[in-house]
């Protein structure tokens, strides 16, 4: 794909790449919606990438194109302070905008043009749109010498998410994608920033994880995600705590006490997915791999009846892998659809990728797109 980036560039200037960036989507294993609520999770990068081909200008506008849409869109650097953005180039140009709210001095700075090339799923759960920010944050950041660090970045792409973008997502995605390295998960505590790479040998333990995407797309700047982050806002006021992280499971019964039913669900599951993504680290490090299925499981349970954001899809995605073979599963991503994933024995993968194929034809369901995920490398220089 990073020849698609510098094909797509070539066609929208006439010359050559002066460079090629590309950083990868995620899958997160363990701890969702715990990102907003200063909680922990435990993402890692997949080998599925977005490109970001780079040209230099000698004016100030930032010109974008990407291969996804087919159009280009362009903003000048002077006067970004005041833009608004809609659609894709949101992602991009949100980013431009977030470097000089943060303070960043780009008044110096000449233009860019930027090419877009991604195998990164849309609306799969496996965040493509934060492998957009990443690979544009990493190649402005060299490009224009800024010399910001991984974390930093992250803050910004994560800005431009929540204000240009409009979508109220927490810092998983971004720190995923910025800090992945091969072999490992990225455990993240999302009140500090603080974070280490823990090893996931799945292949030493003759596993993989099996992504199966059901192609029941989501949209994070709409609908159920805003009104489950407004709820866990809701019962950390009525709990006295600055988030729901200053709860443990034995502040539940209280808070079953003060809070509707719906709101108590919704406290439950992120107090209960915090600890159980401390378990898993906890077991990967003691036991390893094969020791974190029920957990997973568990995660899924508690994302289907206390967070209620699963849909029939991800559950029988869910089934049907552990039915044939799985040791644990669980949807990914921020819910409403997207895709599940099944930590499986490889020997078993084919086995269980044809089950949900016929599962799912069996139920009428679109047909899911299932494959293998490995945890791969975060942002390069490509060229």
């Amino acid at each position: 794909m990073s020849a698609a980036a510098t094909a797509a560039l070539t066609a929208l200037t006439g010359g050559s790449a002066d460079g090629v960036w590309s950083a990868p989507g995620r899958v997160n294993l363990i701890g969702e919606h715990t990102d907003y609520n200063d909680g922990f999770v435990l993402p890692f990068g997949i080998e599925q990438r977005t490109w970001c081909a780079l040209a230099h200008r000698d004016d100030r506008v930032v010109r974008v194109y990407s291969t996804f849409s087919g159009e280009s869109r362009e903003v000048s650097l002077d006067g970004i302070e005041d833009a608004t953005f809609d659609g894709w180039s949101a992602y991009v140009f949100g980013v431009v905008w977030a470097l000089t709210e943060r303070g960043v001095d780009l008044s110096a700075v000449k233009g860019v043009d930027l090419a877009i090339a991604s195998n990164v799923p849309s609306g799969a759960g496996l965040s493509s749109s934060a492998a957009i920010e990443c690979s544009v944050a990493t190649a402005l950041n060299e490009e224009w010498d800024l010399g910001l660090d991984s974390g930093t970045l992250a803050k910004v792409c994560q800005r431009a998410e929540n204000v240009a973008v409009g979508a109220p997502t927490g810092i998983l995605d971004q720190t995923a994608s910025l800090r992945a390295l091969e072999g490992h998960a990225v455990f993240l505590d999302c009140e500090s920033l603080e974070s280490e790479v823990i090893a996931l040998p799945l292949a030493d333990a003759g596993l993989t994880v099996l992504v199966m995407n059901t192609h029941v797309e989501h949209a994070h700047a709409t609908g159920g995600y805003g009104e489950r982050r407004a709820a866990c806002e809701r019962g950390a006021q009525a709990m006295g705590v600055k988030t729901l992280r200053g709860l443990t499971s034995q502040d539940l019964p209280k808070a079953q006490e003060l809070l509707d039913d719906v709101t108590f669900r919704r406290v439950k599951h992120v107090v209960t997915e915090n600890e159980r993504v401390l378990e898993t680290v906890r077991l990967l490090r003691s036991e390893g791999a094969r020791a974190i299925g029920e957990l997973l499981l568990a995660s899924h349970a508690s994302m289907r009846d206390d967070f209620e954001i699963s849909v029939p899809e991800l559950d029988l995605a869910v089934e049907t892998a552990m039915a044939h073979g799985a040791i644990g599963a669980r949807m990914t991503g921020g819910g409403f659809g997207g895709s599940a994933i099944a930590v499986i024995p490889v020997e078993r993968v084919e086995e269980a990728s044809e089950a949900v194929l016929a599962a799912f034809a069996e139920a009428g369901y679109t047909t899911p797109t299932v494959f293998t995920e490995r945890p791969s490398q975060g942002p390069r220089r490509d060229i």
